[in-house]
């Protein structure tokens, strides 16, 4: 059996700078949940590059799409119980 998946994922790539943004945030509020976000490098990973392309960041919860090019910071918030 295989590591659960992490609540927080952010789909990401080298030389991004909406990437950078995007995990800085995610880090932030991720802390007030007492979470640690997993960043995973769309580059590494075919299916994942195929899927998503140039449509980075994308902010994961729980494995389903959250929110992407931002972090929606107020749903976000929401979801996690911090609103």
């Amino acid at each position: 059996m295989g590591e659960p998946v992490p609540r927080l994922q952010l789909l990401t790539r080298a030389g991004c700078h909406l990437c950078e943004t995007a995990a800085e945030t995610l880090a932030r509020i991720a802390g007030e949940a007492g979470l640690v976000p997993a960043a995973v490098d769309v580059d590494a990973d075919p299916e994942l590059r195929a899927e998503y392309g140039d449509r980075v960041p994308v902010v994961l919860l729980d494995g389903r799409e959250h929110s992407y090019f931002t972090v929606d910071v107020v749903r976000l918030r929401r979801d996690l119980g911090l609103a």
